[in-house]
């Protein structure tokens, strides 16, 4: 049951995701990317305000299928960034800032990297598929 509260989570958190980010580009109507921008920072506070309120030490303790739902399901859908920073935030509250500056450099330089593979995999791909 816990994985069909993830993926309702997930259905509206992707979808958030969409609507929200297009309203603002469309709005904006500008060339860097105000909308992914905004739906990365408010996941980001989303995320932090729920792990910290239903928390163990928190005010409103969370069932963990609730957890799950909002934490995994809509904040995953809605952006894996904010997964990304609570780590990297539970990372540094531990003491561990070496580990968190190495996942944040390897998060960043992978996932660059891993988009350019996919990207230039793919067109190698187009053009086998052109001719």
């Amino acid at each position: 049951m816990l994985y069909v509260f993830i993926a309702l989570g997930g259905a509206i958190g992707s979808v958030t995701r969409y609507w929200l980010s297009t309203l603002i580009d469309t709005r904006l109507n500008a060339a860097f990317p105000w909308g992914t921008l905004c739906v990365n920072i408010t996941g980001c506070i989303a995320i932090g305000l729920f792990a910290n309120l239903t928390g163990a030490d928190g005010r409103h303790i969370g069932s963990l299928e609730n957890r799950f739902f909002f934490m995994t399901g809509i904040c995953g859908g809605y952006t894996t960034f904010s997964s990304f920073s609570l780590q990297t935030l539970n990372l540094v509250r531990e003491g561990d800032g070496v580990r968190a500056v190495a996942y944040v450099l390897a998060s960043v330089l992978l996932c660059l990297l891993g988009v350019w593979l996919g990207h230039h995999t793919a067109s190698l791909i187009n053009q086998s598929h052109a001719g």
